[in-house]
């Protein structure tokens, strides 16, 4: 397999993007272009392109005459976001209901497979991979489309969760138990746990 050559305008989102979501760079917080390119010794003009990167998105925003800053998730954020994946997650229930889906179990496989000192960045990476991949295996490009459309304000408000489970098992059973209750069926049992799975998830906090 061949290896895909990282620029420095992707190589440097990257390193932001893993800052930002493992919470090292908090919700608020101006990225100036001139500081980054110091901190970074790159050229503005790079900075500005994985800013502009990070920025579509979603996990950064822009205004007028401002520099890029991280967005701020509130909890009221989060139960709209919540209150529009819920019925997308309950199709995904019903349609995957009573099967293994084994690149869903990889994600938690590699999530559990992470050292104890991994940025909290690859957890919400592997968290996100694991909930993408039920979505695909339904097999609906409109499903999939739709729950891309969060996909970013879910990364962030995985980003708060670090707080919530300082014990990275605790996520890794909770995870393991969905996967089996989905493996085990029926559609509404599934339905159910999935619906349960993620109002606990994010009333944890």
């Amino acid at each position: 397999m061949k290896l895909r050559p990282v620029s420095t305008v992707d190589a440097l989102a990257a390193a932001l993007r893993r800052r930002v979501l493992s919470g090292e760079i908090p919700p608020g917080t101006a990225l100036p272009e001139q500081e980054l390119s110091a901190l970074y010794g790159v050229a503005r003009p790079t900075v500005r392109e994985a800013l502009a990167l990070l920025v579509h998105e979603g996990l950064l925003r822009r205004e007028r005459n401002r520099s890029a800053y991280v967005p701020e998730v509130t909890s009221a954020d989060l139960d709209d976001l919540m209150y529009v994946r819920r019925p997308l997650e309950a199709l995904m229930a019903v349609s995957v209901a009573g099967r293994r889906v084994a690149a869903a179990d990889g994600a938690l496989a590699r999530m559990a497979a992470l050292p104890a000192d991994a940025p909290w960045a690859d957890v919400v990476a592997e968290h996100m991979t694991l909930h993408e991949e039920l979505i695909l295996a339904v097999g609906s490009p409109r499903l999939e489309r739709l729950y891309g459309v969060l996909a970013a304000e879910t990364r962030l408000g995985l980003a708060r969760l670090r707080t919530v489970y300082p014990d990275r098992e605790r996520l890794v059973a909770e995870h393991r138990e969905l996967l089996d209750a989905i493996a085990g069926g029926p559609a509404e049992a599934v339905r159910r746990a999935v619906a349960a799975h993620l109002d606990h998830t994010w009333g944890a906090d």
